[in-house]
């Protein structure tokens, strides 16, 4: 075996993938041998599916694929947990196993697995983190495209450190895992704390194919719950922004008191309708917006207050 092929755990967050899972473990098997056999990667590599609590047959599929391969490992939460949680407790898991190196991927994979030779060379060069970037949004709607892109300029704008166009497709050492480890939030923003860490970095340029079976299980919602964890797990320039904001309703409200004093005492008052229906509509969308924010933050802290356990393993294989 070649001294530089190290110990590779792919970790695989699943959930409802009978469609395609079958043929996503069959693609990777072979591709793993081939890696094996060139020296990459060592023979004590492993696949490392997480079965993110899903509802259809996922879990069956990797224990009839483990019973035929050793080389298939399962972990299987209790409950769905969403995409983040599944990627932690893989890593974690991959990390107790003995992994030197953890490569993080979907199960669909979009994601270009060829591009797995490359980080392992940049991980050799003296890299704990290796992210992948997509070459081009060419395969997501315009509305994906749209709003990711938007995305990650407003977390620019608020001070979290994204790396553009790059995904959950990633590889990180044994101690950069051990110290994401080490972070206690209960809704970890993954792809907000890596590029915090401060451990030399090189990143991947992969493509993107087409889904050969089944659909995304990122849907709008889901999306939107990934952004928000995003900002408040991040930055408290929202809040700022509120209270900004409210400083300057203040102000313009005096200058309001101000001219509608003058126009009282000069005689020059009139029916004002409009103008005050328009008013109240402003300022109570904006108190709604602002109790909103800050009771997002609130919400957040209660919930970090409580300690409660990311997630319980149902089985593992």
């Amino acid at each position: 075996m070649d001294k530089n092929s190290v110990l590779l755990i792919l970790v695989l967050p699943c959930y409802n993938e009978e469609s395609a899972l079958g043929q996503s473990i069959e693609t990777l098997l072979a591709y793993f041998n081939e890696l094996i056999a060139d020296g990459e990667i060592s023979e004590d590599s492993r696949l490392l599916l997480v079965d993110d609590g899903s509802a259809d047959r996922t879990w069956e599929i990797i224990e009839e694929f483990h019973e035929r391969n050793g080389r298939i490992l399962g972990l299987k939460l209790s409950r769905n947990e969403g995409h983040q949680t599944a990627i932690y407790a893989g890593m974690a898991d991959a990390i107790d196993r003995g992994a030197e190196v953890v490569i993080t991927i979907d199960a669909d994979l979009q994601q270009d697995m060829h591009a797995i030779p490359r980080f392992l060379s940049e991980y050799r060069r003296g890299c704990d983190i290796v992210y992948g970037v997509r070459s081009s949004r060419d395969t997501d709607s315009f509305f994906k495209r749209t709003t990711g892109s938007g995305y990650y300029r407003l977390m620019s704008l608020l001070g979290c450190e994204l790396i553009p166009n790059s995904a959950d497709y990633r590889l990180m050492s044994k101690r950069a895992v051990e110290a994401l480890l080490k972070y206690e939030e209960r809704d970890l923003f993954i792809r907000g704390i890596i590029p915090t860490m401060g451990y030399p970095t090189g990143k991947v340029v992969f493509d993107v194919k087409e889904r050969e079976a089944g659909e995304s299980k990122y849907t709008i919602w889901k999306m939107l719950h990934l952004a928000m964890d995003g900002i408040t797990s991040f930055s408290i320039r929202p809040i700022r922004i509120v209270t900004i904001l409210g400083f300057l309703i203040l102000f313009m409200s005096g200058i309001m008191i101000i001219h509608v004093l003058w126009d009282y005492f000069h005689g020059n008052t009139v029916s004002g309708w409009s103008s005050i229906l328009a008013s109240l509509w402003f300022l109570g969308g904006v108190g709604i917006f602002s109790i909103g924010v800050v009771g997002e933050y609130v919400g957040r802290a209660y919930l970090e207050a409580k300690k409660r356990p990311r997630f319980f393993i149902e089985k593992k294989l």
